[in-house]
């Protein structure tokens, strides 16, 4: 199976929005797998798409929904071309549930292990406008304005919605094993922790104790996960963090560095210079151009 693996850069996208066009682009997509979740709404044409050797049909206007780690692929039915949508996203990034639901991931794990229908027929579809979430979300992704990414985890959330909502239809249920689970960190969703305590003074150590496993084997499964150490993950998420004050805010920097985890200014611009090649304040000027 690790002949199939795709890697996924979750640290700088955590979700990737774009249209495949089999005119122009490399096809068939062979069987792999990533961890990323995928979702295909094709455009024009039809294909063929597997997900662990089952095969489904999917005419123009139809989507599916690849979970994490599932082996799947994209062929065509026919001689004509084909287009369609795809989001790619690291579905423990998308971590915002209110109180009395369970997290995003949890609830999605659990639909795979029911083995909850991932085929979404043109008619459910055009009833849902998904087609619009789709495009909405790769016009944002192309043209990055302000606030870009909020806008489009609003889209994932709401494509996120219609699917779980449809699960319920066909009788899935928040069992509570699903609620048990919010309060544990595994080694594939210990990134959603890493994140939201990124202001924090994060050990390695800590987080690996967090997981329930060694420090030695923690590390050696965020890496193969991850393609970097646990540590340099931080240091590069607490980058991305000072990039956004730095554009979007007037914020100055010793307040930036107090909210992005740094021990002082002086050790922030050290280290954003490490990794951009410029000074925060060069940054700023420049809007973001490196």
């Amino acid at each position: 199976m690790n002949a199939l693996f795709e890697v996924s850069d979750t640290l700088n996208m955590p979700f990737e929005c774009f249209i495949y066009d089999t005119d122009k682009d490399q096809f068939p997509i062979r069987p792999h797998w990533h961890y990323f979740a995928e979702m295909i709404y094709v455009l024009e044409g039809t294909a063929e798409m597997s997900d662990n050797n089952i095969k489904y049909t999917v005419p123009k206007d139809g989507f599916i929904f690849f979970h994490p780690k599932t082996v799947h692929s994209v062929f065509p039915v026919d001689d004509k071309p084909l287009k369609y949508a795809v989001i790619k996203l690291d579905i423990n990034r998308l971590s915002a549930t209110p109180s009395y639901s369970p997290k995003l991931t949890n609830i999605i794990k659990s639909g795979a292990d029911k083995e909850m229908q991932i085929y979404f027929s043109p008619e459910f579809t055009t009833e849902t406008n998904c087609k619009k979430l789709f495009l909405d979300c790769i016009s944002e992704l192309d043209t990055k304005n302000y606030g870009y990414d909020l806008l489009i985890q609003a889209y994932l959330y709401n494509i996120m919605m219609i699917i779980i909502r449809k699960w319920q239809d066909n009788g899935f249920s928040f069992e509570n094993d699903i609620f048990n689970k919010d309060t544990s960190y595994n080694i594939d969703n210990i990134t959603e922790y890493i994140d939201q305590h990124i202001c924090d003074a994060l050990e390695v150590n800590d987080i690996a104790e967090m997981c329930g496993i060694s420090y030695s084997n923690f590390a050696k499964k965020f890496k193969k996960m991850y393609g970097l150490s646990c540590k340099e993950y931080i240091e590069r998420f607490k980058i991305f963090k000072v990039e956004d004050y730095l554009l979007f805010t007037d914020f100055d920097l010793n307040y930036i560095s107090q909210e992005t985890g740094y021990a002082d200014c002086s050790h922030m611009i050290k280290q954003f210079k490490k990794y951009r090649n410029i000074t925060p304040k060069q940054f700023r000027l420049r809007g973001g151009n490196l």
